[in-house]
């Protein structure tokens, strides 16, 4: 499936918001950015979708069940707050390769348009949002303890949002059966980022079901896209790129944001390219699975009060901050992306939602 039709432009300037599809793309062949240049998946960083078997194998891991010594690590309850993934891993993120990757900052609830547009108003709720995308180096977590680390039915649910139900037992058809088929999946491309002996890299190739559950097991959930929203536009600063000082501000540059490939590890714009609250790498770098089921066109549900978009669709799933090697056009908080939620892309990644 490719994407749905942009209606581009700035929002603060009275033109209409923007929304896309296909940041993931379909199977290799559907559709790819919208005004980018055209180009296959495969290195380009552009969605190519589908998986590619073969390259990365792997066999029994401990925690596995395939084999492997069971790992109590894998299950050891998250301390408060805190994040299982990070455990025994060194502070090597942010521009000094200093901070915890697992640093989480508060996003204080309050009220503003998504998509910087006034007939969208949307109330968060006081939500914590990792400060860095989800690491190789936490990551290689999750896949040493799979497919035990499969969330529970139920699990990983929104605390603001009574509609939330968790994850749905019937989403488990969509997830690798072992270790070995998960670390397949994540060979989308050779720009894939898993096996580049780097774990302060994004993680990339991840498809909407893994990347939620990972957040699930790592002890927290995927945001909302208005919880991302929020965050990345400064609240009811209106930003247009998570930076902007003023709001209106459009500067966009590699000093700024990781707009080609090959991936830098992350954090590494900061704190220039860092949004109102100290977040990493909203723009650039990867694109982010949300929760909510994608848009065809900007209707926001009105009113909205933690609200999400539950009923799944055509359009897939909703990606946010575009990606290296994508048009600029997708780091601007007011544009919408539509990913197809099987198919992993090497541009694609996630960033977790935790209680405050």
């Amino acid at each position: 499936m490719g994407g749905t039709a942009e209606r581009g432009g700035r929002s603060n300037g009275g033109d209409a918001p923007t929304i896309t599809g296909g940041n993931s793309g379909g199977k290799a062949t559907s559709g790819g950015l919208a005004g980018d240049d055209g180009s296959d998946g495969g290195d380009s960083g552009h969605p190519s979708g589908g998986t590619s078997a073969g390259g990365i194998g792997g066999g029994a891991t401990a925690g596995s069940g395939v084999g492997g010594a069971l790992n109590p690590a894998c299950f050891e309850p998250t301390k408060a707050g805190g994040a299982r993934s990070c455990e025994g891993l060194g502070k090597t993120c942010g521009a000094g390769s200093n901070q915890s990757c697992c640093d989480s900052r508060l996003v204080p609830g309050g009220t503003f348009n998504r998509i910087n547009d006034k007939r969208y108003p949307a109330t968060v709720s006081d939500f914590r949002f990792d400060t860095f995308e989800v690491t190789v180096g936490r990551f290689k977590k999750f896949v040493d303890c799979y497919p035990a680390s499969r969330p529970s039915t139920g699990s990983g649910k929104n605390p603001n949002n009574p509609e939330d139900n968790g994850w749905d037992e019937a989403w488990n058809e969509f997830l690798p059966a072992d270790s070995r088929t998960l670390k397949e999946r994540l060979n989308c491309s050779q720009s894939q980022t898993f096996t580049k002996n780097d774990d302060r890299l994004p993680m990339t190739c991840l498809d909407w079901y893994v990347a939620q559950a990972f957040c699930i097991w790592d002890g927290g959930r995927l945001p909302t896209e208005a919880e991302w929203n929020y965050a990345a536009a400064g609240g009811d600063e209106q930003r247009i790129f998570p930076w902007s000082n003023p709001s209106t501000d459009e500067t966009i540059d590699e000093q700024h944001a990781a707009l080609k490939l090959p991936h830098v590890p992350v954090g590494s714009k900061s704190p220039l390219g860092d949004g109102r609250w100290g977040h990493a790498d909203l723009a650039g770098s990867i694109s982010e699975w949300t929760l909510d089921c994608g848009y065809s066109t900007v209707i926001y549900q009105v009113p909205c009060l933690d609200c999400a978009n539950f009923v799944p669709n055509v359009n897939g799933r909703v990606q946010r901050g575009g990606g290296a090697s994508a048009s600029t056009v997708y780091a601007r908080t007011i544009t919408v992306t539509n990913g197809h939620p099987d198919y992993p892309s090497v541009i694609t990644g996630v960033r977790c939602a935790r209680a405050p």
